[in-house]
């Protein structure tokens, strides 16, 4: 099986901004002409796009969907926040929250969606911009890291 790789906001945000950015663009070409599958998942999508929303920004919105229609997506499922309910719980029981206690935590819900997804652990990433968060629950790497 190839890769499969997840696009956090980051790098979602990068690529989908109505002015992409251009290493980021050329990234993603290069994976997938690696044969390597990226993935939108719902949660980034959500985080992403209530800020194209909120900045009127309806080029960067078609951008994300082509991207979705073109990668594929990975929708919530009631598996993945269950799985993510678990660990938040369990970093605040270890004293090391992703995010304060009010928060939705899309971080834990990413998380969630990755243990949850039916590909082995060894061919599943999640590309980010910042690793701390989630690589206390799944592999995730940063996204220009990752070849």
């Amino acid at each position: 099986m190839s890769r499969v790789i997840l696009l956090d906001t980051g790098p979602l945000g990068m690529v989908s901004h109505p002015r992409p950015n251009r290493a980021v663009v050329e990234w993603v070409r290069k994976i997938l002409q690696s044969g390597s599958e990226i993935l939108v998942p719902e949660i980034a999508d959500y985080e992403v796009r209530r800020e194209l929303l909120r900045a009127e920004k309806g080029k960067g919105i078609k951008r994300l969907d082509q991207l979705k229609r073109t990668m594929g997506y990975v929708p919530l499922t009631t598996e993945a926040m269950l799985k993510a309910a678990e660990f938040w719980a369990d970093a605040r029981k270890r004293g090391h929250p992703t995010a304060k206690d009010e928060s939705l935590d899309g971080d834990v819900i990413l998380a969630g969606q990755a243990a949850t997804l039916d590909v082995g652990t060894d061919e599943l990433v999640i590309a980010t911009t910042n690793t701390k968060h989630l690589s206390r629950f799944t592999r995730a790497e940063q996204w220009d890291q990752i070849h």
